[in-house]
């Protein structure tokens, strides 16, 4: 089965994602720069979201660059992968209307770890297709930065219990870890 039209509708499904995003962004009542200053946690979220989903598309598409052909199960994991992430606007908008709260905190990073669980099960599944000498199998060799991002997220959830702002931190860290594409796979495709 070719992989067209599994990046088409991926890349349609992300898309919706931010644009749902941004629509969440409500014009502040007030004509000042002051009507602003409510909307900075709402938009600080969008930043941090917006940059995540980003990430996501973008590995993805570096991903697929990699692979031949799709099967049932990729297509499957693929939506798992997708749902996850349709969550992240409704995280997005209770965290950043909430002011980054202890519970807004965890269930955003209860999205962001599902979210990076199924993009794993992607991946394997893709390499399952491809095989264990495939050059995407060899990109992602043991793959440091996913389950270093997954550990990030499982600390960040429990600390949300404690001390939200140290979890936020950590969210960002993850986003700054991966937002250099992952050139691994660029680096295998180009020998």
């Amino acid at each position: 089965m070719s992989k067209g039209r599994l990046e088409a509708f991926s890349d349609g499904v992300l898309a919706i994602i931010i644009t749902i995003m941004v629509l969440e962004l409500k014009v502040p009542h007030g004509e000042d720069l002051a009507a602003l200053r409510p909307m900075i946690p709402v938009f600080l979220s969008y930043i941090l979201s917006f940059t995540f989903v980003g990430i996501y598309w973008n590995n993805h598409h570096h991903t697929l660059q990699a692979i031949h052909q799709v099967n049932g199960r990729i297509l499957w994991a693929n939506l798992h992968l997708l749902f996850w992430l349709s969550l992240v606007p409704f995280a997005t908008g209770w965290m950043g209307e909430n002011h980054f709260t202890q519970w807004p905190i965890v269930l955003y990073g209860v999205v962001l770890l599902m979210s990076a669980i199924a993009y794993t099960i992607f991946l394997r599944q893709l390499i399952a297709q491809e095989g264990q000498d495939s050059p995407l199998a060899k990109a992602i060799n043991s793959d440091f930065k996913g389950k270093i991002s997954l550990g990030f997220y499982i600390t960040a959830i429990l600390l949300a219990l404690w001390n939200p702002r140290i979890s936020l931190v950590l969210y960002v860290l993850v986003a700054i870890i991966w937002f250099i594409p992952d050139r691994r796979i660029e680096t295998v495709l180009t020998e």
